[in-house]
């Protein structure tokens, strides 16, 4: 599995067209996630150099803000960002997680060599080909490295549940940053393995932080923490520090044997451009994946029920096997990070205000009893289809419908949604909704008239493939 990984990220020149334009609004989208993040004192308390006053120049820019930084640091704050309000892609197979959080590393290593290599200076230590360049990086190589990342992890989670067994899913952001990442720096084959063997050696977090009664801000910067670890995996690999050729595999001290309860590891298919033409896009709410339906049908509901809360006496949510098994909370909710992962109440937001922002998941929203007493009168139960067809590589639906009762004997109508704005099949739907997103995110930051030049630089890709790494990052300082 190292040898093919290791291939696949050094050699893989030829994503189809649909991938190259999918991921040109995944970094669009991605963007604007972290750019919303860094309105909220909590995300942006952990940004800036590890130790204050420890910048590097020239080094990796952090969008939205001043920094300039080493590219582990870099990757950190990037990732972090990114993956803060849960707004980012997300991927649903065996395994979940979100491949955009591999951007941290992406877009710290190619600005940071691309602004190296434009001083002329060797970029490194070692002897890296991307020494002798004269010409930096462009964002082609940013969107293909996404292409690449995107690929690993998602082709990964195809088979390999790695939840099941207590550890968290930012593992595949650490191997999947591990491999581009070497091989943007300009490792051999070699050095690319050697790295990629580390990535696996490091183990796993465990999903403890993800989970009642523990559920906490933790799960907001992890990806970050694992996107940061691989730039650093890739550094060392490239100073020609060995691998470990059977660290998956190795009898007894291997990680399948340790960590994965001795399965075999498996890639679910060929790798190529599956997984970014596939990419699942959070545009409407800042929900988890899982219940991005259910909060559709609820603010179809909204208008329904908006003036009749109080006369509700129950409320049925169907749903699938994941969504239960994830997101079903009943009890006290401690914190936006407990809240943004509960089916109930991002369901009852969704029928009290028609909506859903990160700003319902703060104190202050989710002090108002309404939330708790419909939370109260909602059942869950799995709908079997609906988990069938979650699993089901041709639909990977992820359907939710919810009803609601009166106290004097009616109903609404049941309202059913099977795939989310943006899923491939709502493509043509959805991305002009990704693009309001995400202008609406610059705006808040930049003001309308720069949120509007930056939201350009993506509707021609041609141009935008040929702009250079650091160019496009000093638009977003």
């Amino acid at each position: 599995m190292l040898t093919e990984l290791a291939d696949y990220a050094l050699n893989y020149r030829t994503p189809s067209t649909e991938a190259l334009d999918t991921a040109r609004w995944c970094l669009a989208d991605t963007l604007a996630c972290g750019i919303l993040a860094l309105a909220y004192p909590a995300c942006t308390k952990l940004l800036g150099p590890i130790v204050p006053g420890a910048t590097l120049r020239p080094g990796a820019r952090v969008p939205g803000t001043p920094h300039e930084l080493d590219p582990v640091q870099a990757a950190f704050n990037i990732g972090t960002v990114v993956r803060w309000l849960d707004f980012n892609d997300t991927w649903l197979a065996a395994e979940w997680g979100h491949p955009s959080d591999n951007l941290g590393a992406i877009l710290a290593v190619t600005d940071w060599l691309s602004r190296t290599t434009a001083t002329g200076a060797e970029p490194c230590a070692f002897n890296s080909p991307l020494g002798k360049r004269t010409a930096p990086l462009t964002m082609a190589d940013v969107l293909l490295a996404m292409v690449k990342a995107h690929e690993i992890q998602g082709v990964l989670a195809l088979e390999n549940s790695f939840n099941r067994v207590g550890l968290d899913h930012v593992l595949l952001v650490r191997v999947a940053s591990t491999a581009v990442s070497t091989a943007l720096l300009g490792g051999t084959r070699d050095q690319i393995i050697n790295a990629l063997s580390h990535a696996w050696l490091d183990g796993s977090a465990l999903r403890t932080y993800r989970h009642a009664p523990n559920t906490g801000s933790r799960k907001s910067w992890a990806a970050g923490d694992a996107t940061s670890r691989a730039v650093r995996l890739a550094l060392i690999a490239m100073t020609g520090e060995m691998g470990y050729p059977s660290a998956l595999t190795a009898k007894t001290w291997g990680f399948q044997d340790v960590a994965f309860k001795g399965q075999a590891l498996k890639l679910g298919r060929p790798l190529g451009s599956y997984v970014m033409e596939q990419i699942l896009f959070k545009i409407s709410f800042p929900a988890e994946f899982h219940a991005q339906t259910a909060v559709e049908c609820a603010v179809r509901l909204h208008p329904l029920v908006r003036d009749r809360l109080d006369a509700i006496t129950r409320i049925e949510i169907t749903t699938h096997e994941s969504a239960i098994r994830i997101i079903d909370k009943s009890g006290p909710l401690h914190n936006p990070a407990d809240r943004d992962h509960c089916l109930q109440y991002m369901t009852a937001i969704g029928m009290i205000h028609g909506t859903l922002t990160a700003e319902h998941y703060e104190d202050a929203v989710a002090a108002d009893p309404r939330i708790d007493a419909l939370r109260a009168k909602m059942v869950v139960t799995e709908e079997k289809t609906y988990s069938r067809s979650y699993l089901d590589a041709e639909q990977r639906s992820i359907a939710n419908a919810v009803k609601v009762f009166f106290r004097d004997g009616t109903s609404t109508e049941r309202i059913e949604v099977h795939f989310p704005i943006g899923h491939r099949r709502r493509r043509a739907e959805g991305i002009p909704v990704l693009k309001q997103k995400a202008l609406a995110a610059f705006a808040g930051h930049y003001g309308a008239e720069k949120a509007s030049q930056l939201l350009a630089l993506f509707e021609d890709r041609t141009a935008l493939e040929k702009m250079p790494v650091s160019q496009f990052m000093d638009t977003f300082v």
